[in-house]
Protein backbone atom coordinates (compact mmCIF):
# COMPACT_ATOMS: atom_id res chain seq x y z
CA UNK A 1 0.00 0.00 0.00
CA UNK A 2 1.27 3.52 -1.13
CA UNK A 3 0.38 6.24 1.05
CA UNK A 4 1.05 9.46 0.99
CA UNK A 5 0.68 12.14 3.54
CA UNK A 6 -0.05 15.99 3.12
CA UNK A 7 -0.05 18.35 5.75
CA UNK A 8 2.43 20.80 8.24
CA UNK A 9 4.79 19.25 10.32
CA UNK A 10 3.96 21.13 13.57
CA UNK A 11 0.74 21.04 13.00
CA UNK A 12 -0.91 18.82 16.28
CA UNK A 13 -3.37 16.78 14.00
CA UNK A 14 -0.70 15.85 11.74
CA UNK A 15 1.41 14.67 14.77
CA UNK A 16 -0.78 13.16 16.14
CA UNK A 17 -1.91 11.12 12.78
CA UNK A 18 2.39 10.30 12.30
CA UNK A 19 2.13 9.04 15.31
CA UNK A 20 -0.13 6.76 14.82
CA UNK A 21 0.98 5.47 11.43
CA UNK A 22 4.14 4.67 12.74
CA UNK A 23 2.56 3.01 15.87
CA UNK A 24 0.67 0.34 13.12
CA UNK A 25 3.26 -0.20 11.51
CA UNK A 26 2.36 2.01 8.50
CA UNK A 27 4.90 3.73 6.27
CA UNK A 28 4.43 6.60 4.19
CA UNK A 29 5.78 9.58 2.49
CA UNK A 30 5.34 13.04 3.69
CA UNK A 31 4.66 15.78 1.58
CA UNK A 32 5.76 19.61 3.80
CA UNK A 33 3.24 22.28 2.14
CA UNK A 34 5.50 24.40 3.87
CA UNK A 35 8.68 23.59 1.78
CA UNK A 36 6.92 21.54 -1.54
CA UNK A 37 4.06 23.94 -1.78
CA UNK A 38 0.27 23.00 -2.91
CA UNK A 39 -0.38 21.94 -6.18
CA UNK A 40 -3.38 23.28 -7.75
CA UNK A 41 -4.27 20.15 -9.56
CA UNK A 42 -3.86 17.65 -6.73
CA UNK A 43 -6.41 20.20 -4.65
CA UNK A 44 -8.63 20.06 -7.68
CA UNK A 45 -8.36 16.30 -7.32
CA UNK A 46 -8.91 16.51 -3.78
CA UNK A 47 -11.92 18.76 -4.32
CA UNK A 48 -14.00 16.67 -6.75
CA UNK A 49 -13.25 13.69 -4.56
CA UNK A 50 -14.76 15.44 -0.93
CA UNK A 51 -15.77 18.83 -2.10
CA UNK A 52 -13.98 21.93 -1.08
CA UNK A 53 -16.37 22.41 2.18
CA UNK A 54 -14.25 18.80 3.61
CA UNK A 55 -10.99 20.81 2.21
CA UNK A 56 -10.74 24.33 3.28
CA UNK A 57 -10.23 24.85 7.20
CA UNK A 58 -12.22 28.45 7.66
CA UNK A 59 -11.49 27.77 11.12
CA UNK A 60 -7.68 28.45 10.71
CA UNK A 61 -6.25 31.93 11.22
CA UNK A 62 -4.94 31.99 7.88
CA UNK A 63 -8.59 31.67 6.91
CA UNK A 64 -10.07 34.02 9.17
CA UNK A 65 -7.09 36.92 8.32
CA UNK A 66 -8.30 36.89 4.63
CA UNK A 67 -10.40 40.23 3.32
CA UNK A 68 -14.04 39.79 3.83
CA UNK A 69 -14.21 39.50 -0.09
CA UNK A 70 -12.04 36.98 -0.32
CA UNK A 71 -13.73 34.99 2.14
CA UNK A 72 -17.16 35.72 0.59
CA UNK A 73 -18.73 33.47 -2.52
CA UNK A 74 -16.35 30.36 -2.33
CA UNK A 75 -17.18 27.88 -4.93
CA UNK A 76 -14.83 24.96 -5.89
CA UNK A 77 -12.37 27.11 -7.92
CA UNK A 78 -12.28 29.68 -5.43
CA UNK A 79 -10.67 27.29 -3.06
CA UNK A 80 -8.80 25.77 -4.94
CA UNK A 81 -6.80 29.03 -5.45
CA UNK A 82 -6.95 30.13 -1.70
CA UNK A 83 -5.98 26.95 -0.60
CA UNK A 84 -3.03 26.31 -3.85
CA UNK A 85 -2.20 30.50 -2.77
CA UNK A 86 -2.23 29.89 1.33
CA UNK A 87 -1.32 25.87 1.80
CA UNK A 88 -2.01 26.86 5.77
CA UNK A 89 -5.46 26.62 5.06
CA UNK A 90 -5.95 22.95 3.95
CA UNK A 91 -7.21 20.41 6.55
CA UNK A 92 -4.68 18.79 7.55
CA UNK A 93 -3.47 15.72 7.26
CA UNK A 94 -4.84 15.28 4.14
CA UNK A 95 -3.66 11.13 3.23
CA UNK A 96 -3.77 9.38 -0.74
CA UNK A 97 -3.71 5.92 -0.11
CA UNK A 98 -5.24 2.26 -1.73
CA UNK A 99 -7.21 -0.45 -0.35
CA UNK A 100 -7.56 -3.47 -2.28
CA UNK A 101 -6.32 -1.54 -5.41
CA UNK A 102 -8.96 1.39 -5.09
CA UNK A 103 -7.55 4.68 -4.23
CA UNK A 104 -8.87 6.73 -1.09
CA UNK A 105 -8.34 9.98 0.20
CA UNK A 106 -9.05 10.72 4.25
CA UNK A 107 -9.09 14.62 5.01
CA UNK A 108 -8.21 15.16 9.05
CA UNK A 109 -7.60 12.66 11.60
CA UNK A 110 -10.32 10.42 12.69
CA UNK A 111 -9.14 6.94 14.27
CA UNK A 112 -11.66 4.81 13.48
CA UNK A 113 -11.56 5.94 9.86
CA UNK A 114 -8.21 5.51 9.65
CA UNK A 115 -8.32 2.22 10.98
CA UNK A 116 -11.23 1.60 8.51
CA UNK A 117 -8.95 2.52 5.82
CA UNK A 118 -5.37 0.65 6.84
CA UNK A 119 -6.98 -2.43 8.20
Amino acid sequence: MTIEMYGIPNCDTVKKARKWLDANGVEFTFHNYKKEGADSDKLTEWVEAKGWEALLNKRGTTFRKLDDSDKANIDAAKAVTLMTQNPSMIKRPVVEHAKDGEPGLLVGFEEDEWSAAFS
